[in-house]
């Protein structure tokens, strides 16, 4: 391993559906150390059956020798970083479960340091919420990694996350902000826009359709990712049924009420697929998806299927954001159900543009976005 700082990360669980952060620190891991905190919550527990079985997956996770990765499809953590299951409590805006959290969870990563030799690191958080770990590791210097406007995010404790990003951001050496706008909230002097990246090569090698991937000489729109609420449920369900001769296939957990959807024979639900598996459905359905709510999360957002849509090359049909602006031109946009059903059946016809989209997007790969942020990083 080379001489550059280590990096103590709190993150999300690592192995789940891959975020910006775990693509960008699996390739920082390349040359430096690292450990990285599961996920210590952004909200407090709920006493109902999703709750519960989330503490219970993690508390297996931590009497297993080896930490778990998630999907048995997931790729394996790079040798040099450990994974630290925490022992934490996940309570925001709590004076006790701050300092709780500050003892328990500072020892435990102390010792995975120890363990790694690693003496000074780089605290990098993409939580507000691990506010109350600084200065625990003798630390070289602070990262905020942006990637949401945690004031408006679905599943958070709004008022004491956002205070505890305010402490965040004020001690930070370097904030990353994933999109301009959520950029423009932090001191500019000490803030770097640093847009999603994408797995550029997997999504273009073409590869052939699942068995899943049913066509029967019929048209195929496709999403994949999270079915929350920011996703536009009935404007799905309107798309369906004004266009019934195609199938609108949808990959990912479900996180919200589908009930427009219900009945609709043209609608199918695929469940969770591993993140390799995608690029299958994408290159081989005809439409790509992002059928966003107009909301404070989706005009701050970077999502991740955009640039990987791109990658394959497929036709996309989106509701309009900002984060589409520097790919005018290659998106079909439609803001109102009639306009986006119009933008999904041009967006079928549109095979001359596969070069071009693939081409917007080659040089913003994840390996790219790493070394920007290596830079940074040695900056400090």
């Amino acid at each position: 391993m080379s001489a550059a700082a280590g990096l103590v990360v709190f993150g999300e669980d690592w192995g789940r559906h891959p975020s910006s952060t775990q693509h960008l620190v699996r390739r920082l891991a390349d040359t430096r150390d690292v450990v990285w905190v599961n996920s210590i919550g952004l909200r407090r527990p709920r006493l109902d059956g999703a709750d519960l079985r989330r503490v219970a997956d993690k508390l297996l996770r931590r009497r297993v020798a080896t930490p778990a990765v998630g999907a048995a499809a997931a790729k394996a953590p790079p040798p040099s970083l450990s994974i630290v299951p925490p022992l934490a409590v996940s309570w925001p805006g709590s004076r006790v479960a701050a300092a709780a959290n500050r003892a328990l969870l500072g020892w435990q990563v102390r010792r995975a340091l120890a363990r790694r030799g690693v003496q000074r690191p780089i605290l990098w958080t993409s939580l507000p919420t691990a506010a109350p770990l600084l200065g625990a590791f003798d630390e070289r210097g602070v990262v905020y990694y942006c990637g949401d406007d945690f004031g408006a995010l679905a599943g958070v404790d709004h008022e004491p996350v956002v205070a505890m990003e305010r402490q965040l951001a004020a001690r930070a050496d370097l904030i990353v902000a994933a999109s301009p706008q959520l950029a423009e909230r932090f001191p500019a002097q000490r803030t770097m826009v640093l847009p999603h990246g994408a797995d550029v090569d997997l999504f273009r090698r073409p590869v052939a359709a699942p068995a899943d991937l049913r066509r029967e000489r019929r048209r195929v729109a496709g999403f994949y990712g999270s079915l929350s609420d920011w996703i536009d449920i009935e404007l799905l369900a309107t798309a369906a049924q004004r266009l019934p001769d195609w199938d609108f296939v949808l990959i990912g957990e479900v996180r919200t009420a589908l009930g427009p959807l219900a009945g609709l024979p043209n609608v199918r639900l695929l469940g969770v697929r591993d993140h390799g598996a995608l690029p299958a459905y994408v290159q081989n359905w005809d439409v790509s998806l992002l059928p966003f709510r107009d909301n404070p999360q989706i005009r701050a957002c970077n999502p991740l299927k955009l640039r990987e849509y791109l990658a394959s090359g497929t036709p996309v049909a989106a509701t309009p954001f900002p984060a589409l602006l520097p790919y005018a031109g290659l998106v079909e946009v439609g803001s109102t159900p009639d306009a986006f059903v119009r933008a999904i059946a041009s967006a079928a016809t549109d095979s001359r543009r596969n070069v071009q989209r693939r081409a917007a997007v080659a040089q913003e790969s994840w390996e790219a976005r790493a070394r920007d942020l290596a830079r940074a990083l040695e900056a400090m």
